[in-house]
């Protein structure tokens, strides 16, 4: 199948492989009544869902409100790329958090691709998780870059196995001359999103959480308690959790001036013969290079090729996503280039203008979880971690990332978009004249 239209929004998920090819096939009804609990959740992708399991797990009564359908956002159209670390650098944030909250925050960023793989494994989760991730390095920078993650991991005796790759051996990784080295790292690796987020949100069901599709959030009133108002009902709650990211909008304008809807893209090509896709991944990981611009790539269950990449900061869709993504593909691999794609999707992640997640409390009541800036996968995971160890007493790990500043973006709910593609374009010229 493919879609020719592939931003077009309607029932159920957006046409993509993943939703193709659904394990789980779980629905929940629509709030039309009046209902309270302890806490609600609002928004279905992997850090609402995530959060209400961990909730559920310490006991608390939790109800979570989709305005669509469980995974329909980023969390269920990712490239499956589950890769250690949150944000993107933390030396930036040495003045706010010191050394203690940099040290806290890079054991974190180990600790959620963890929370990944216990929680596939305890609720036998049926998602293609596979693991090995390889970084790819386009040039001497990069690789030099790669060799000081490298030497950081062995300084915290990190327990996977990571190698320095040269570029004569990069052909063991992937089938391409474009690359001068890389990293493995085989506690990284590549899994089905969707599936992902259906099946934790099956386990959370499981555990007496009360999920509610088609039940988009118009209001919250504030108080002790909250009310949270639907088309059709309302949720009377003690807490609430606002886990909108790029689909936060008008809900909470402070939120949502903090972050930036970006599009992001993937292809999926026909299956590779067994031949081809051994040697166009030969250890079938996950890889990702290490432009502006991005290019990733895995192979699927089925041995077709996903390849994603395009961040779209200017709020505009493609007309075709085949059309700009297959050219990419095509200077990778040249022998792909008669390659049929199959599928062709996109979505909106939520980016950060410091590229940190935005992790914390609104008030004394509310907490929120946002802008991944594209590595969701894993800092989902821990943001729900941290906000549940929060409201049941557990720790207060939480203020390492409360301690952060958040930029709002200039330019206002029209602006913003345009201003940043400006000056996205321009970081992206300066790196092709180096």
């Amino acid at each position: 199948m493919k879609t020719n239209n592939p931003m077009t929004h309607t029932e159920g998920h957006p046409p993509s492989w993943y939703a193709a090819t659904l394990a789980y096939h779980n629905r929940y009804p629509s709030l039309d009544s009046d209902i309270e609990a302890e806490i609600c959740v609002i928004g279905g992708g992997l850090s609402g869902v995530n959060t209400a399991l961990e909730l559920a797990e310490r006991g608390h009564s939790v109800v979570l409100l989709e305005a669509r359908q469980i995974g329909w956002g980023a969390s269920g159209r990712n490239g499956g790329q589950l890769i250690r670390g949150l944000g993107h650098g933390l030396e930036p944030f040495r003045k706010q958090i010191g050394q203690e909250g940099i040290d806290a925050i890079t054991g974190m960023g180990l600790e959620a691709v963890e929370i990944v793989r216990e929680r596939v494994a305890k609720y036998n989760i049926d998602c293609d998780l596979v693991w090995g991730y390889a970084d790819l390095a386009n040039n001497a920078t990069h690789m030099a870059g790669m060799k000081a993650e490298f030497d950081s991991l062995k300084a915290l005796n990190y327990r996977h196995h990571i190698e320095m790759v040269p570029k004569e051996r990069m052909s063991e990784i992937v089938g391409s001359d474009q690359y001068v080295g890389g990293m493995i790292d085989m506690g990284s690796g590549h899994v089905h999103p969707l599936n992902l987020v259906l099946g934790e949100a099956a386990a959370a069901a499981d555990l007496g959480v009360q999920i509610f599709e088609g039940s988009e959030v118009i209001d919250i009133k504030q108080g002790h308690p909250l009310v949270i108002k639907t088309a059709k009902g309302t949720v009377t709650a003690q807490k609430a959790v606002i886990c909108g990211n790029a689909y936060v909008g008008e809900l909470n304008r402070k939120l949502g001036g903090k972050v930036l809807p970006a599009g992001s893209y993937v292809i999926a090509t026909e299956p590779l013969d067994d031949a081809m896709a051994k040697r166009v991944l030969p250890q079938n990981m996950a890889v990702c290079d290490q432009k502006l611009a991005l290019d990733y790539f895995r192979l699927s269950k089925d041995n077709r090729l996903l390849f994603g990449g395009l961040c779209n900061y200017s709020g505009r869709d493609p007309k075709s996503i085949e059309g700009v993504l297959k050219p990419h593909l095509e200077q990778v691999f040249p022998y792909l280039k008669d390659l049929r794609v199959d599928y062709q999707w996109g979505g909106m992640i939520g980016i950060g203008a410091n590229r940190l997640p935005q992790i914390g409390r609104v008030q004394s009541n509310i907490y929120y979880a946002q802008a991944y800036s594209g590595h969701g996968l894993n800092a989902t995971h821990m943001a729900a971690r941290l906000i549940a160890e929060s409201i049941h007493g557990e720790s207060n790990r939480i203020e390492v990332f409360e301690k952060v500043s958040h930029m709002t973006f200039p330019g206002g709910r029209y602006l913003r978009s345009p201003l940043l593609a400006t000056g996205m374009l321009y970081k992206r010229v300066m790196e092709l004249l180096e």
